[in-house]
């Protein structure tokens, strides 16, 4: 075993290495950019080394200095975690010449299966079953068109060396062919340098199945089991679960089996996931991601095992820990990816502060001795006061659960999402919500293609505890103006206080989702308090809890408690698994504010410009584009929200603008 290793990445797959080094004994080496001097990842390895600047390309891209900080600090192999460089073979390449053992698999192996046309030719030598299409070397625009046609549609264009869902497209006409395909390959050469592209045919209402796969030095592989990654929004994953339902062991066994052949196949050493594609009992290859995969904490739930610690024990030589006969599923595990995101945009990346950030309870990336299970995990890179910043992906955390059934996994699931509380970047917590309690999902009816097909009922509005919410909020706004009926001194008391007799107080709100403006009014009358709200007028009472901005209160008949989070006169309340954000309308301290207006033609969020595809004096029709941006690894287009004529253009390529900056001028018809 290693004595000491670099771990090339952040964010909460550093720290889950960190973890397992931690508990064999490993010291770790964090490496770290300007933008992530005092994240979670450098705290939580026994030293670190500042590698450059906030963007990727300048520092966790940066082999030669991620080679260098390793050779400093006399670390003996490397862990690439996932993303970044963990599927570069010129890194793998770069720690064989330094003599630093490289914790994934042979440069040869990542090179076949790096590029998904060739690892196709492999699959397709080693008997792996695979989709129709066009993996050639022609690129011509014409001959793809050709083959595409001949496929017959919907087709599916995909960057070869891609991967995350980056460069995918899915064509339903011939005549879309040519604009999809010109965004693909522009999509594909940003993200991997590399603007080659494959075609196949594009199954409909298929699963995504992959198998987790383990190799060693010694010529032993064995398959961890399969995940069903079917729940998915532009290609990228939502939920995991482990094993996949529905399967019949015949089928398990088979694909399992088909894995470790893919695996061979290239020699591989290592942890890897091979992907499958399915359609009632078939299963297709789609591609093999060599390195430890994102949702890898749910085969960790079902098996009881440590992956990491298998790949650090394979990467310095010992063989498997455990042949194929002696490895079991327990139970069913569940993975829900927390991301600072806004579904209601469209999925967009958000940034900002961690105001608040409070986490179901729960064991943290270690399942524990001796193959222990905890009913919930969360793994995560952040801390409350972090900030999440355009460099990087946007996730949270992952919240992991497991139950002896899929039931029981589903409502820890349902439970756990509802102690969720983060305030500051928005989050597709609701939507994870809702998600895991929809009928498809609960019910096991999984394919790609279920969030866009159950769209209106996922993004419906849901009917919310508004009076309960508002009883905490008011409870929390007392507490904090005075503490009526606690006794505090009158003079610093929100309520209209008296020498004799009781009280009546109107508070305004304005709730932030929906921008509507709420009325509570609170009377104090000698014992008795009422709230009216929702206009109706109830018996009230409220309490502080034990824990930190714990609140409580009766209205009516209805007692509730929950956590209220004070950020200025905006008051979050989270209470009966839903959360909502109520500022409150001081008018003397606000008398002087004025309403701001929407801008228009701006950037959703900080990024690049990376095409400009108008000029001034252009005419064009409403919803043409104009703008390309790319921020957070997705391109974004803004399109002309009205017929007009473009008068000016603020920004040119390769320009970074902030989040809401105008990008340029319309003369609206």
């Amino acid at each position: 075993m290693f004595n000491k290793i670099l771990i090339a990445n952040r964010g909460e797959i550093a720290c889950r290495v960190a973890a397992t080094c931690r508990r064999l004994g490993v010291k770790s080496v964090a490496v770290y950019s300007d933008a992530d001097a005092n994240a979670k990842h450098v705290a939580a390895c026994d030293e670190a080394v500042h590698i450059g600047e906030a963007s990727a390309q300048q520092s966790y891209l940066r082999i030669e200095r991620i080679i260098a900080a390793a050779k400093a600090t006399g670390a003996q192999a490397i862990h690439p975690g996932y993303g970044f460089l963990s599927e570069n073979e010129d890194f793998g390449r770069a720690c064989e010449e330094a003599g630093i053992v490289f914790i994934g698999p042979p440069v040869a192996a990542i090179a076949a299966m790096g590029s998904k046309a060739a690892a196709k030719a492999l699959m397709h030598a080693a008997a792996v079953p695979l989709v129709p299409g066009y993996h050639g070397d022609d690129q011509d625009a014409a001959l793809l068109q050709r083959e595409a046609d001949s496929m017959g549609y919907p087709v599916l264009l995909k960057a070869s060396a891609g991967g995350g869902g980056k460069g995918m497209r899915v064509v339903e006409r011939s005549e879309d062919l040519a604009a999809a395909l010109a965004s693909c390959k522009r999509e594909a050469a940003s993200s991997f340098g590399n603007d080659r592209v494959l075609i196949e045919k594009y199954l409909t209402r298929p699963r995504h199945v992959e198998v987790q796969v383990f190799a060693d030095q010694h010529g032993g592989a064995v398959y961890l089991f399969d995940r069903d990654c079917s729940v998915q929004r532009r290609h990228q994953k939502v939920l995991e679960e482990a094993p996949a339902p529905g399967l019949d062991d015949s089928v398990r066994r088979a694909m399992g089996e088909a894995a470790v052949a893919a695996a061979r196949a290239v020699n591989y050493v290592g942890a890897g996931t091979v992907e499958f594609i399915m359609t009632g009992a078939d299963f297709y290859f789609m591609e093999m991601n060599t390195r430890l995969q994102v949702e890898h904490p749910v085969t960790e739930m079902v098996t009881g095992l440590d992956l990491v610690e298998w790949q650090l024990r394979v990467a310095s030589g010992e063989p498997l820990p455990l042949e194929q006969s002696q490895l079991t599923v327990t139970g069913h595990a569940l993975e829900a990816r927390i991301y600072a995101e806004n579904p209601a945009r469209g999925f967009l990346p958000s940034t900002g502060t961690l105001k608040h950030l409070r986490m179901p309870e729960g064991v943290e990336f270690s399942i524990g001795e001796a193959g222990e299970r905890a009913s919930v995990r969360i793994d995560s890179g952040v801390r409350e006061g972090d900030t999440i910043t355009p460099f990087y992906d946007p996730m949270i955390a992952k919240l992991i659960v497991h139950g002896a059934t899929r039931d029981e996994a589903l409502a820890r699931m349902r439970r756990a999402l509802e102690e969720c509380e983060i305030v500051g970047p928005h989050t597709n917590v609701e939507f994870l919500h809702r998600l895991v309690t929809c009928e498809p999902f609960a019910g096991a009816d999984l394919d790609t293609g279920l969030i866009e097909r159950h769209h209106d009922a996922l993004f419906a509005a849901q009917k919310k505890p508004l009076r309960e919410a508002l009883a905490l909020a008011c409870a929390a706004l007392i507490a904090r103006e005075g503490g009526v009926g606690l006794g505090a001194s009158p003079w610093q008391a929100l309520a209209h206080w008296r020498l004799n007799g009781g009280f009546a107080q109107t508070f305004a709100w304005r709730d932030t989702e929906s921008d509507t403006a709420l009325s509570t009014a609170f009377t104090h009358d000698g014992g008795a308090q009422t709230l009216a709200c929702a206009g109706e007028e109830e018996r009230y009472t409220w309490w502080r809890g034990e824990r930190e901005n714990e609140y409580g209160a009766t209205i009516g008949n209805n007692r509730v408690t929950g956590h209220v989070f004070i950020d200025g006169d905006v008051f979050h309340v989270f209470c009966l698994g839903v959360a909502m954000s109520f500022e409150w309308q001081n008018l003397l301290a606000h008398a002087a504010d004025a309403e701001h207006g929407e801008g228009r033609l701006t950037a959703p969020m900080p990024g690049k410009v990376i095409a400009v595809l108008v000029e001034p004096g252009a005419v064009v029709e409403k919803g043409a584009p104009l703008i390309v941006m790319e921020a957070m690894k997705m391109e974004h287009t803004i399109g002309a929200p009205a017929a007009g004529k473009v008068t000016e253009v603020l920004y040119a390529v390769g320009d970074q603008v902030a989040d809401g900056a105008q990008l340029l001028m319309l003369e609206a018809e």
